[in-house]
């Protein structure tokens, strides 16, 4: 050998054990993930270093993170209430609320009011009446808007609104909606005075992939109107039948929109996010009177992120599956687990709850659909009723415990969701409201096939290896 050969040897094995001790040290990784990661680096070095280095951790630049930080630290934050305190420690179902307070510092508020909307058209309707009524801000953030029909309504409400003095800030991620940024439509946005940022924007790729990584988004979607109206939920900026993707169509969205003081908490979150994105300073939105309050419903929003120092969203969801008493009913378009998140539902079905998990028939990931079906065995022997949607991509992200708390969002049932993107949740207490999402999940088992042992038993040993072997490479992903 030459000996320049020798020397990029040397280089290699110091770039591959430098990496291997960066992966072993990372911290928010369970075992599993360090372990895959340790083992792709050994056995293909070059693939390996390079793909753990753009891939295998949450990367944010330095610049965006302290951004970040400042912000977090500086913001004031909307107060709770003595009266949701006292509510929730009276119940069983306080943890997973005394949890949230420690994500980003709100408390649960009281007198909260939600209504659910009929379909994803309906939503997107009422979205834009509320806008045509708004007279003071409108302040949205949407993962995908795309230039169809609801998103064009979106659009064109926006512009009247700004057009007759509104003050209208919109947040379109860079990647999720990149159609649209690029397109004629959003110059009409800039034209007719609406402030409309890129969130997470991408420039150069290569920079990007070497000061952070490419796919953490901002995942969020939601809708807030003069500081007291906040839409929140799992629908884009976009009509049920998705063009970009006909063939999983239609998608099948749930949003909600709340009255009361939790639409500040909401207002809180887009303020951070638009700050981040070197917006002008809106903190005083957050200040002062707060909004009335309409209702009876205790409710607590639940921001999440790649910048946050522990992991967040997969604890909530493990904390409040573990207050279930009785009956724990999940839908998510996307299931990838970690250990303690499948380890909490199974759990819960050994211990005597009722445990019904629904997902889609048809999903948008041939990677997903593969390491989901991985998980069916376990859930099922477990005694988990295990239901597929089979009229088109069920994309509502719900959950609701015991008839009496719900968790409804952006936020999906996988890694994803849980260390890359930045998502947007509400925590709710209220048996009522929780009725109303219950029976938006009843219609969607209704529209399911229920999967049983004997077929996953019929599995065939390649389907069962594809499944395991995608699901080993989860913690990669």
């Amino acid at each position: 050998m030459r000996p320049i050969h020798y020397i990029l040897s040397a280089l290699l094995v110091v770039a591959e054990l430098l990496v291997m001790v960066r992966a072993l040290l990372r911290s928010h990784r369970d075992p599993a993930a360090r372990l895959a990661w340790v083992m792709v680096i050994i056995f293909a070095p070059v693939v390996g270093v390079i793909a753990y280095l753009l891939f295998g951790e949450a990367r944010v630049s330095m610049g965006r993170r302290q951004r970040g930080i400042d912000i977090d630290q500086a913001l004031p934050r909307p107060p709770g209430d003595k009266a949701a305190k006292k509510r929730l420690v009276s119940g069983r179902h306080d943890a997973p609320f005394a949890l949230s307070r420690t994500i980003n510092g709100l408390d649960p508020t009281s007198g909260n009011a939600a209504t659910l909307a009929a379909d994803s058209n309906v939503a997107i309707d009422q979205m834009c009446a509320d806008a045509d009524a708004a007279t003071g801000t409108v302040h949205a953030s949407f993962y995908i808007w795309l230039d169809d029909t609801n998103g064009l309504k979106v659009k064109d409400a926006f512009v009247r609104a700004a057009r007759r003095g509104v003050k209208v800030r919109v947040l379109a991620d860079a990647l999720g909606s990149h159609r649209l940024i690029r397109s004629s439509h959003w110059r009409d946005l800039e034209d007719a005075g609406v402030e409309a940022r890129v969130a997470l924007p991408v420039g150069s790729l290569l920079w990007t992939m070497i000061r952070g990584r490419v796919d953490l988004r901002n995942h969020r979607k939601s809708m807030i109107v003069d500081n007291r109206i906040a839409w929140v939920g799992s629908q884009n900026a976009a009509d049920p039948e998705f063009r970009i993707k006909p063939h999983y169509a239609p998608w099948v969205d749930i949003m909600t929109r709340w009255e009361g003081p939790v639409a500040r908490q909401c207002q809180f979150l887009f303020v951070s996010d638009w700050m981040s994105e070197h917006g002008e300073d809106l903190s005083a939105l957050l200040t002062g009177p707060a909004p009335a309050a309409p209702g009876t419903i205790v409710a607590q929003v639940v921001g999440t992120g790649p910048t946050l120092r522990f992991d967040a969203m997969p604890t909530l969801f493990d904390e409040t599956i573990h207050s279930a008493r009785h009956e724990l009913v999940l839908t998510t378009p996307y299931f990838v687990p970690d250990e303690q998140l499948l380890f909490a539902l199974t759990a819960a079905a050994r211990r005597g709850v009722r445990t019904v998990l629904v997902l889609p028939k048809k999903i948008d990931s041939f990677i997903v659909a593969a390491t989901c079906r991985s998980y069916f065995g376990d859930l099922i022997d477990a005694g988990v009723e295990l239901y597929r949607y089979r009229c088109g991509l069920l994309h509502a992200k719900t959950m609701v415990v015991d008839g009496t708390i719900g968790l409804i969002g952006s936020a999906n049932l996988d890694r994803r969701s849980f260390e890359l993107n930045f998502e947007n949740n509400i925590l709710f207490a209220d048996e009522a409201f929780a009725k109303v999402i219950r029976k938006r999940q009843d219609s969607y088992i209704a529209d399911s096939d229920r999967v049983t042992a004997e077929q996953v038993a019929a599995f065939t040993i390649g389907e069962r290896l594809w499944a395991n072997f995608m699901a080993m490479l989860s913690p990669l992903l």
